[in-house]
């Protein structure tokens, strides 16, 4: 007798979480993602910040399974389901389920600012953060063998729209590269031409946490000369700049867009009910409405829990994808299904070197303190001792030395050639966001 088939799409936190409650249950598992390794998204922007290399917050897939005998991994995306028949593809290759978790994610949301997708760096996968990161030192490389002051300034002018947890933590980490090891790299530049913008549309950064802890971030940020815009929606992104709902114009050569997620496509093609931000709506179990055989778990379910919406973080994921694996195996052997509650563990956002916020237990901590429980839970999550002991030995020398090992800007992925010539911003131009908290 064949065993049920559970197919899992997604290696992310809710769809690794969940094949570690199917690993030893009689079922087989096939875990589908488009990349060959598991991301520790909460550290991506270090990467991109130049703190942290690539492969400190990745770990191979497939190592993670070594033991898991009854699960098999399949490299690639799914790109049709049929719910009726239960069929997946991944390309050509067909897959007949039992169950199906939906565990992929979330994707950058725009918000349909006009050029934000063409023109702006989004930091939400390795893909984007290396690139970034290479942009950046690319920056510098070309503003200090530029002459034009003009040209220069728009170089050495970094913009992130939103101020959430990624984009306060990737400005102050940008921050600490600039006026650190950056500094003495390029001891002809003057730091004063660089200009680090951090925008929101919103009257206050960390908008999810307590207002004494948003004012200390806000403090933080701008002693570490991070100029913050607070009510300052983005009108359109071109080529060479930033324009404002205000119609103040930034010239430009870089915008950081971390602004809000959606999530990822293809459901809304495979005919799933759709909520806001493109997450699949799900039942208290899990469940995708109306699909018995399929579920969602991760950013990309929408599940309201006191009428809001459960934010798209890292401890929603894995006690989600939990869950989901869970509800599977009720069903099989025909047992009550499971309400997911989500167990809150707090919010956590570093502002830099000694600076962080969090709110823990109902507690608020900030300074020093926050800082150590910040360094404390992102280590204890990492997969991997290897993974663990790289970013403890990078962030004690980046710590000890106000220095950064991994300033490369490697030739196969180098960020596209900006135009050589001053655009005036308003111009439209073809024109058409673990973190644990």
């Amino acid at each position: 007798m064949s065993r049920p088939k559970i197919l899992i799409a997604g290696a992310g936190f809710a769809g690794l979480w969940a094949v570690q409650r199917l690993q030893d249950a009689p079922v087989d598992v096939v875990l589908v993602d488009r990349n060959n390794y598991h991301t520790f998204l909460p550290l991506l922007y270090q990467v991109a910040a130049a703190e942290l290399g690539p492969t400190e917050i990745a770990y191979p897939v497939r190592s993670v399974l070594r033991k898991a005998k009854n699960v098999t991994f399949r490299m690639g995306a799914l790109t049709q389901v049929d719910p009726e028949t239960r069929t997946a593809w991944i390309g050509a290759e067909s897959l007949v389920f039992d169950h199906l978790i939906l565990a992929m994610g979330a994707t950058t949301h725009y918000f349909g600012v006009p050029g934000a997708a063409e023109y702006a760096f989004p930091l939400r996968t390795m893909e984007e953060a290396i690139p970034l990161r290479h942009h950046v030192l690319g920056r510098f490389e070309g503003a200090a063998a530029e002459s034009d002051p003009a040209r220069r300034r728009r170089m050495l002018t970094f913009t992130v729209v939103g101020a959430g947890p990624t984009g306060v933590e990737f400005s102050g980490a940008l921050a600490e590269l600039v006026h650190g090891p950056l500094g003495r790299d390029y001891p002809d530049l003057d730091l004063g031409e660089v200009r680090i913008l951090l925008v929101e549309a919103m009257d206050r950064v960390l908008s999810g946490m307590p207002d004494s802890l948003s004012d200390y971030a806000l403090g933080r940020l701008e002693h570490r000369k991070v100029e913050v815009r607070l009510g300052t929606p983005v009108a359109r992104v071109t080529p060479g700049g930033v324009v404002f709902e205000s119609g103040e114009e930034i010239a430009t050569d870089t915008v950081v867009w971390t602004g809000g997620v959606r999530g990822a496509d293809g459901p809304d093609a495979w005919g799933l009910p759709m909520g806001p931000a493109g997450r699949v709506r799900v039942t208290p179990e899990l469940q995708v409405e109306g699909m018995p055989g399929l579920w969602c778990a991760g950013d990309l379910a929408y599940l309201e829990e006191k009428g809001e919406p459960l934010p798209g973080v890292a401890p929603v994921a894995l006690q989600q994808g939990t869950l989901a694996a869970r509800n599977v195996l009720r069903t099989l052997r025909g047992e009550p299904l499971k309400s997911f509650r989500y167990r809150d563990p707090g919010m956590l956002a570093v502002i830099g070197r000694n600076a962080a916020v969090a709110r823990v237990a109902g507690r608020n901590f900030r300074g020093f303190p926050a800082w150590v429980v910040w360094l404390v839970v992102h280590v204890a999550k990492l997969i991997g001792f290897r993974n663990r002991l790289l970013v403890l030995v990078n962030w004690a020398w980046n710590y000890v030395f106000f220095d950064r090992a991994v300033r490369l800007i490697l030739p196969y992925a180098r960020s596209a050639p900006v135009p050589s010539a001053p655009e005036k911003v308003g111009t439209p131009s073809g024109e058409a966001g673990n973190r644990f908290s």
